[in-house]
């Protein structure tokens, strides 16, 4: 009897610490180029469809008329688009003190969802040439300027603000505020770009730097205002930029590219840009904000003089950009296997290695899983999409988001471990274990994995489990085997 008893104990026993294995999903990984969301090369002052800028030519004039949706969204010369870059100078933007011409932003960002893009954006305070000075009406106000010597007997051609005259600043800063007020979070507003100063808003502070508290608040009117949309704080001044991402911006650089064609002993490439990184304290800042370039001419530029596509692409995805702006000019046909390489590279580039779950899950309980996710790009995703599980049944669907911040997903490895509670009312059966990063705001998966399974709807398939009714059924959390 007593026998009987210890046999009967050690089969209670083993019952309890029984272990059950996972199904394990191992996803494949694809090499397919992924046209995803805040990243790529981008489209300048045109939309996707729209014919590409004659020859070596571009404009600084952004559009404030715009076209219908062309029949075709691609352009067989240049990389298909998931942002457009359109910037207009101060004077277009508030052509009177205190009127603004919103309508060209409100429509510009409506064509680039007509056209599948999101729209980075630049207000410029003043061109180069004369042509687009600060708005008059702020001068007849007795704003400080003057087209003053750039160099000894040389005066610009445009008029030159004092960037340090309170007159200025207010008025800039009041500029930036409306268009945070109207636009920040605004689901179509891609990022950004700060340019209080300088020709195009480029900052350089040739001919007189203004003092560092003139330029720190030229760069607070817009971290103080925005606090959704990314910035983008402009390169070329270091202790400016070191301030800018100091405060939460990302940043973005022009004349990528450039291999020598200003002079001979130097070059953005191999002067600029691996010095002013480290001189403006940007090097880990694209961990939190995404990094942008311009490039230097146009890519045409680059093939006839003879400039590497291959190492200028390296060399930007080993500073982590997610985003190249190309002026909307042709991409030489000798330079499209560098840019369907870097086009695999740059931004980030999502693959679910691994999801482990349990084969059988009860209703009205937790569903536990384990995934393993690799990002095969070179920055993270910088806007919040929802992980989703999704259990596609005979009968019925249903669609379970996690708290996954996929914001912190690093170029490597990322483990999530989580779970999702499965509803009472879930009819019992098979179910497909499906997986998406959806959009916040319509709900509906958005972000292209690197890897097979993709449905036609977004969602990637991995394999099934089946939903049961009772303890008896199904494995309870701590009776998993280890991922």
């Amino acid at each position: 009897m007593l026998e009987f008893a210890v046999l009967a104990g050690m089969f209670s026993l083993a019952l309890a610490l029984r272990v059950v294995e996972p199904v394990r999903f191992r996803p494949e990984p694809i090499e397919d180029i992924l046209y995803n969301p805040h990243m790529g090369f981008q489209t300048f002052q045109h939309f996707n469809g729209d014919p590409l800028f004659d020859g070596k030519r571009w404009t600084e004039v952004g559009p404030t008329e715009f076209s219908g949706k062309p029949d075709s969204l691609e352009n067989p010369d240049h990389p298909y688009t998931t942002v457009a870059y359109c910037r207009w100078y101060w004077d277009t933007i508030e052509p009177a003190e205190g009127e603004f011409r919103w309508e060209i932003i409100d429509t510009a960002l409506k064509t680039a969802r007509e056209r599948s893009q999101t729209l980075a954006v630049r207000v410029m305070c003043h061109d180069s040439a004369g042509e687009h000075d600060v708005p008059k009406w702020l001068r007849d106000k007795g704003a400080r300027g003057g087209r003053v010597d750039l160099r000894r007997g040389q005066k610009t051609k445009y008029w030159v603000p004092d960037y340090s005259d309170p007159l200025y600043i207010e008025h800039w800063t009041r500029l930036n505020a409306e268009l945070a007020r109207r636009y920040d979070g605004h689901p179509d507003l891609e990022s950004v770009d700060c340019a209080s100063i300088g020709p195009w808003g480029e900052w350089s502070t040739k001919p007189v730097k203004p003092p560092m508290w003139a330029r720190a608040a030229l760069i607070d009117c817009y971290t103080d205002n925005f606090h959704k949309t990314p910035l983008l704080m402009q390169f070329d001044d270091p202790d400016s930029l070191r301030h800018g991402v100091e405060r939460g911006t990302g940043w973005r650089a022009d004349c990528l590219g450039d291999m020598g064609g200003f002079r001979p002993d130097w070059s953005h490439m191999e002067d600029s840009y691996p010095q002013g990184i480290i001189y403006g304290g940007a090097e880990e800042a694209w961990k939190t904000a995404p990094v942008a370039f311009e490039v230097c001419w146009v890519m045409k530029h680059w093939h006839e003089n003879g400039w590497d596509p291959e190492y200028i692409f390296d060399q930007a995805v080993k500073w982590h950009f997610s985003q190249f702006n190309t002026k909307s000019s042709a991409v030489p046909d000798e330079h499209w296997p560098a840019v369907e390489r870097c086009l695999k590279r740059m931004g980030y580039r999502l693959v679910l290695r691994k999801f482990h779950c349990a084969p059988r899950v009860r209703r009205g309980s937790m569903m536990r899983f384990h995934t393993w996710w690799e990002n095969r790009g070179c920055a993270p995703l910088y806007r919040p999409y929802d992980f989703a599980v999704q259990l596609e049944g005979l009968e019925s669907t249903a669609t379970l988001k996690t708290d996954a911040d996929v914001t912190k997903w690093l170029p490597g490895d990322a483990l999530y471990d989580g779970g999702v509670g499965i509803p009472y009312g879930l009819p019992t059966g098979k179910y497909t274990v499906r997986v998406g990063l959806l959009d916040r705001w319509t709900g509906e998966p958005r972000i292209r994995l690197a890897q097979k399974g993709r449905a036609e709807d977004g969602w990637y398939d991995l394999g099934e489990i089946e939903i049961v009714d009772t303890f008896e059924d199904a494995p309870r959390a701590e009776e998993l085997g280890a991922p």
